[in-house]
């Protein structure tokens, strides 16, 4: 509870480095995520290449910190696994990529999920950049590394939002 606790949406980094070590334990934090009829569609491109990053940044208007992060990783769905005609990939992927962003926070790193499908202009600039084959879906970014700012706790729970039915 305390990892999820802690985990926001941060968007500024310093120029500090991960370790390829917290980078593996992150992807395999994602692949541990539960899908549809175990299909495991996910894929990932792990990158701290700065022409990569700033393509990332341009893909969306609401990416430009993927600049200056130390890394991104680009999730990807591989539609071959997903069942034809199938979405539960999008929860999959969704899975998958919250299990990595509070890998991130444990590791007492900063990071934010960056959306990119459904948009066509954005899953089409990644997959045009990336050269990504026809079966491999750019879903989300995730922008990470050390935090340029201080992790404020904000609490959401909202008890209107919850409606009990007990006997």
């Amino acid at each position: 509870m305390d990892t999820i606790l802690k985990r926001r949406s941060i968007r500024n980094f310093t120029n500090e480095t991960v370790s390829k070590e917290v980078i593996e334990k992150i992807i395999k934090a994602g692949m541990q995520a539960p899908s549809a009829f175990n299909g495991q569609p996910w894929e990932f491109i792990v990158t701290n290449r700065q022409g990569d990053k700033d393509a990332i940044a341009e893909a969306s208007p609401y990416a430009s910190c993927t600049k200056d992060s130390a890394y991104a990783i680009v999730i990807l769905c591989e539609a071959e696994r997903a069942k034809k005609g199938d979405t539960w990939w999008i929860q999959d992927l969704s899975a998958a990529t919250e299990n990595m962003l509070l890998t991130i926070a444990d590791e007492n790193l900063a990071g934010v999920w960056l959306g990119m499908y459904p948009d066509e202009n954005r899953t089409n600039a990644l997959s045009e950049y990336f050269e990504l084959e026809k079966n491999q879906i750019p879903f989300a970014v995730i922008a990470f590394g050390h935090s340029d700012e201080e992790n404020k706790f904000v609490d959401r729970y909202d008890e209107s939002k919850v409606y009990w039915r007990e006997r």
